[in-house]
């Protein structure tokens, strides 16, 4: 298609906008809508999988020794841990530093109590290696192989807890799908009736235009650019609302739950914004090309 061609389909698109202002603006309001909440639906899910994610991050497999086990056998064990793959990260506690943390954890109100332990360690058997993994659901797994090594007394991990981030995590993934498919069909269904008014108000113009040997695509064209114009201004408005209250609800939680900080994580805009943005452009566009390719092969035949 010729410059001269290409630039008369986007005046014509533009100009059937124009045309149709009510039914435009309609179109315009309803994709507005779907890729508002489509966005905040997807910037509330991925701050929750963050959430969630980071609160994976701090769920460990703690691995006891065997009574009696040497330094020699603890760097054993250790060597095992760093060896597996599904490990992330792992920490070691000695006995003292068990006793100092639950000194700190129990006896805060009380550290006369503690002194009662001061030459014996009520946890002399406590020492212990912490692990991360790299997936939470490799848990059980790993907890079973470890369980395995000599030296090992015990391995302790919260299945309950592994569960329900589990299920969590799946149960939000199923209704960000199930929504955005509501949201998008409604969304094309409404571009599609716009366009299906543009093309009955220039149905005569078009069999003019057919007369004298225009092509399909000089015809169709307009009415796609029409909608793929609706479906990008449609977008851009909900993104830059979405901007500014995303900017708004952070600093009011931070600011008013500042005690939750350490549990409460959201992603930084930045982050968010750059998928956001070309998501919701790409949805507005794509929402108004497929409405204008539905209501051309319906009602214009050519």
């Amino acid at each position: 298609m010729k410059i001269r061609t290409a630039l008369y389909c986007l005046k014509q698109g533009l100009v059937n906008i124009k045309r149709n202002k009510l039914f435009s603006l309609a179109s315009i309001s309803t994709i507005a809508a779907c890729v508002f909440l489509i966005g905040m639906f997807y910037t509330i899910v991925v701050n929750f999988q963050y959430i969630v994610k980071s609160a994976e991050d701090q769920v460990g497999i703690t691995i006891f020794f065997n009574e009696g086990i040497d330094q020699a056998g603890i760097d054993a064990i250790g060597a095992q841990i760093a060896a597996n793959d599904k490990v992330a990260n792992y920490t070691f506690t000695s006995a003292e530093e068990a006793w100092d943390i639950f000194k700190v954890e129990y006896f805060k109100q009380n550290e006369d109590l503690a002194e009662g332990f001061k030459d014996d360690n009520p946890l002399a058997n406590s020492a212990s290696y912490t692990v991360y993994l790299k997936n939470i659901e490799d848990q059980k797994s790993f907890s079973d192989e470890m369980s395995q090594v000599e030296g090992v007394r015990a391995v302790n991990y919260s299945e309950g807890t592994v569960s329900a981030m589990t299920s969590f995590g799946r149960l939000v993934g199923y209704a960000s799908v199930a929504i955005i498919v509501v949201l998008l069909a409604v969304g094309i269904f409404l571009i599609s009736n716009t366009v299906m008014i543009g093309i009955s108000v220039r149905k005569k113009e078009i069999k003019v235009m057919k007369l004298i040997g225009a092509s399909n695509i000089f015809v169709r064209a307009p009415f796609i650019i029409e909608g793929i114009v609706i479906g990008l201004v449609g977008a851009t408005i909900p993104l830059v609302l979405i901007k500014v209250l995303y900017e708004k609800v952070v600093e009011f939680v931070m600011q008013q739950f500042s005690a939750l900080s350490s549990i409460i994580v959201f992603l930084p805009q930045s982050t968010i914004f750059a998928v956001l943005v070309p998501m919701g452009l790409g949805i507005g566009a794509g929402i108004g090309f497929v409405g204008s390719i539905l209501s051309i092969r319906k009602h214009l035949k050519v």
